[in-house]
């Protein structure tokens, strides 16, 4: 078969240049579960520059560079999304190497440094770098300042150094703030990529597609029609062995401060001058700027009891293994929020969270308020429904727009409908796993998808009222059963506004 000449040039457009890429903590779960199987993936579509080569670090020998690359494809053969074939793990093994050492010793960024040049003769990575920090944000700092001291973190005109660093970023906004100057000062703004993998997800990222490049929606994208706004993530699992983390995340730290804010900044925003990454992110700032911060009363805090969830009986969140037996961490958030613009004035942004909810689902629904009158009977419009507009970001990634239609009969009759789209379907093919799509980012320099420091900084203050009320007040989380929708509370959170939460 001949060769499509601009299909292929068309790929290659896609492809980044040549970079070596650091994983350090490059034996953790993050590398071995998500990190190394999404290069894989990179590999076989193709899109990973020829020039390339990663370097995983960690205190542990792996047994060399092949014990490492016999490691990881164990771990690629659980947990990538496609099968792993001899052929072509073979030519991936190729790039992979592994250094043992400590992050706080000189010895080992000496180590790197001699790997990176060994790597730019051997395999053409032109000098390009980029470093993941997959490792606890207590070394972040420690890693950051070792690589400044050994010159690792400096670019020259042809070549670039980048640094990805994995949520949480911070605690709080004072710890935020103290993070962001120390990776600083071996990094300038313009290299750091703060990875978020919600915004590497196919679903999320067509929310802009779907408001920018559709006429007939961004006209009642405001308070004008719209009535309010939820945004629910749920997940029917509990902390899945987790439990140290979340006690000292919780909900609220774990995903609202990041992934919600920033699914938010997205739904909120106005639209930028260009699709250049810092126009998309000047906006998405800007909408974050406006929302007001979080009172308490408007905040209900919930953790699990005992309860049947998959249809199994799942015991409390205090039962969990590294959970305190009389731990008050919240594992679920319900909260109204107001962002004080013109688009958004006076309209009410409701969002939760939880753990062993009967379903996992991630979505935005937009409820459009009532047409003012309605010339039909009661009787006629008794199932109608208020219009709905539901951005699924998971599972079942699409769109789907809730409509009153009448019934086929001899009289008026008014039902809700949906009108669907799935990806899967319309494009007969699953999306892309968010890391690959973010990682692919980096290596271009695209930071589209990436929060700035900024509105990192500004997510924490909505949040913070919160997190100075349960320090100084206290007061233990409401209790729910796993497997239900939640605590009482937060049903009565949203009916003080004659409203209620959707069931997704």
């Amino acid at each position: 078969m001949a060769v499509n000449p601009l299909r292929d040039e068309l790929r290659m457009h896609r492809v980044p240049g040549p970079c070596a890429m650091v994983i350090f903590g490059g034996q953790g779960d993050l590398a071995g579960r998500k990190l190394v199987p999404a290069l894989y993936n990179l590999y076989l579509r193709r899109l990973l520059p020829t020039g390339f080569a990663l370097i995983g670090i960690g205190r542990r020998d792996a047994g060399g560079d092949e014990g490492y690359r016999a490691e990881m494809r164990a771990r690629c053969e659980s947990f990538s999304r496609t099968p792993v074939t001899e052929v072509e793990w073979q030519g991936f093994a190729a790039m992979l190497h592994w250094i043992t050492g400590n992050f706080d010793d000189a010895a080992t960024y000496a180590a790197l440094a001699a790997r990176l040049a060994a790597a730019d003769t051997d395999l053409g990575t032109a000098g390009n770098v980029l470093y993941y920090l997959s490792v606890p944000p207590s070394q972040f700092p420690v890693i950051v300042d070792g690589l400044g001291d050994a010159g690792l973190a400096a670019e020259t005109d042809r070549t670039f150094r980048r640094v990805v660093i994995e949520k949480p970023f911070g605690s709080d906004l004072a710890s935020s703030a103290a993070l962001n100057a120390s990776v600083h000062r071996a990094f300038a703004e313009r290299q750091i990529f703060r990875i978020d993998h919600y915004l590497g997800k196919e679903s999320v990222q067509n929310i802009l597609v779907f408001r920018f490049a559709n006429g007939i929606f961004e006209p009642v994208w405001n308070r004008n029609f719209i009535d309010h706004v939820q945004i629910t993530v749920a997940e029917s699992i509990g902390v899945e062995g987790r439990g140290r983390f979340y006690e000292e995340a919780g909900a609220l730290r774990d995903i609202v401060q990041n992934h919600m804010l920033q699914v938010l900044s997205f739904v909120a925003m106005e639209p930028p001058a260009s699709f250049d990454a810092e126009a998309v992110r000047d906006e998405r700032g800007k909408a974050l700027v406006s929302c007001r911060p979080v009172r308490p009363a408007d905040v209900v805090r919930g953790q699990y009891v005992a309860g049947h969830a998959d249809g199994r009986l799942a015991r409390s969140y205090r039962e969990e293994e590294g959970v305190g037996a009389h731990s008050d961490v919240e594992t679920y958030i319900a909260m109204r929020l107001l962002i004080d613009n013109w688009r958004w004035a006076d309209t009410p942004i409701y969002l939760r969270t939880g753990k062993r909810l009967p379903k996992r689902v991630t979505e935005v629904a937009i409820q459009f308020k009532r047409v003012p009158h309605l010339p039909f009977s009661y009787a006629a419009a008794e199932q109608l429904e208020p219009n709905v507009l539901v951005l699924r970001i998971q599972p079942n990634e699409g769109i789907s727009l809730r409509f009153g239609a009448k019934v086929p009969s001899e009289r008026i009759q008014i039902r809700t409908v949906n009108m669907d789209f799935q990806y899967d379907t319309a494009f007969s093919s699953s999306p892309a796993e968010a890391y690959e799509t973010l990682l692919l980012d980096v290596m271009r320099g695209d930071g589209t998808n990436f929060p700035r420091q900024d509105a990192v900084e500004e997510s924490w203050r909505i949040i913070e009222p919160l997190l100075d009320s349960w320090q100084l007040q206290g007061g233990g989380p409401h209790h729910y059963e796993a497997g239900s929708w939640g605590p009482e509370a937060a049903d009565e959170l949203v009916a003080r506004d004659r409203r209620r939460w959707r069931r997704p």
